[in-house]
């Protein structure tokens, strides 16, 4: 038998022979009721709250942690956001704003109702530097935030990068650094949100228990001293009621303030001061006392309020 002849019958063999597979895959392919029928896969969704991020800082010589949230059209558009950062209190790390603040929730809900525009949340550890560069300059913590963190934070995801789509806020120890930190660089920020801050008159520095001082503020702002020595430099630089009081008029007046601390908080008075402070030199600024203390029942009811006032300055 010629050997063309023995080809064509060998194919024509395996042809018939594989019919009936192929309709047997054919059937399990358009009749979804056919048994063993293989389930679709479909990728999932991409996180958008990304927790235990590491910021390699040659700063603080060491690995900054922080949380990040990202909108729900982040990873279906190819749009840029605006960037709130949320500073943590003493004792708190960069998850205690989603674990215990439910930020990332009050966001979200926002977003759908229409009331917030798409924002990216960023949650850095600030350990217990209060955000700011110690009295020995050895834990430049401000300068790792300026220098490395919104500079990686507008590299690594798609932000606005202009200062009015640029927001911070805080509580207690944070509230204090968000103040510090657009008082210090009104460039870089068009608004702040300061929540139960711990902003504190020279006077209540001085009176402050020994040990309490020397656990908190010590170490960031002069050392283990007391009375009058407590009021260094550092202290006198970071102050947010001196710097209210001292700081250019212009550069108060880049930012939009916005002040809230609850009526039974320790911090109440400072807050005060403060609005007082502002409220001489005529810088406009929100001013709200609710019923409240210092604890995340407070912090959690305030959020809301913060995102919105933030976001009459991202609508434009």
């Amino acid at each position: 038998m010629p050997i063309r002849l023995l080809l064509a019958l060998c194919l024509l063999l395996t042809s018939l022979l594989s019919a009936p597979a192929q309709s047997r895959r054919r059937a399990q392919l358009t009749n979804p009721s056919t048994a063993n029928t293989p389930v679709p896969v479909v990728a999932a969704p991409q996180a958008r709250l990304l927790e235990g991020m590491l910021l390699r800082s040659s700063i603080l010589n060491q690995a900054v942690r922080y949380s990040i949230y990202l909108p729900p059209d982040y990873y279906t558009s190819n749009r840029r956001y605006p960037v709130v950062y949320l500073l943590h209190g003493y004792g708190d790390n960069e998850t205690s704003w989603v674990q215990f603040g439910e930020a990332d929730h009050t966001t979200d809900e926002g977003i759908r109702a229409g009331q917030l525009p798409p924002v990216i949340l960023v949650m850095p550890n600030g350990g217990t530097s209060y955000f700011i560069n110690d009295y020995r300059n050895q834990v430049r913590y401000e300068d790792m935030f300026v220098q490395e963190l919104i500079p990686h934070i507008d590299s690594t995801f798609r932000t606005r990068t202009q200062r009015e789509f640029r927001a911070i806020s805080g509580l207690s120890m944070g509230g204090f650094g968000s103040l510090v930190l657009a008082m210090h660089h009104p460039d870089l920020f068009g608004s702040c949100a300061a929540l139960s801050a711990a902003a504190r008159t020279d006077e209540m520095i001085v009176a402050m228990p020994a040990d309490r001082y020397n656990q908190t503020l010590g170490p960031v702002m002069s050392g283990p001293v007391s009375g009058p020595d407590r009021l260094t430099l550092t202290w006198k630089r970071n102050s947010p009621i001196i710097l209210a009081q001292s700081a250019p008029e212009n550069d108060l007046k880049k930012v939009r303030w916005y002040i809230d601390c609850g009526d039974d908080d320790a911090l109440s008075e400072g807050n005060a001061n403060l609005h007082i402070a502002l409220m001489k030199r005529q810088i406009p600024h929100e001013y709200r006392v609710r019923d409240g203390a210092h604890n995340w029942t407070y912090w959690r009811g305030s959020l809301p309020s913060v995102l919105q006032f933030f976001a009459t300055e991202f609508h434009r």
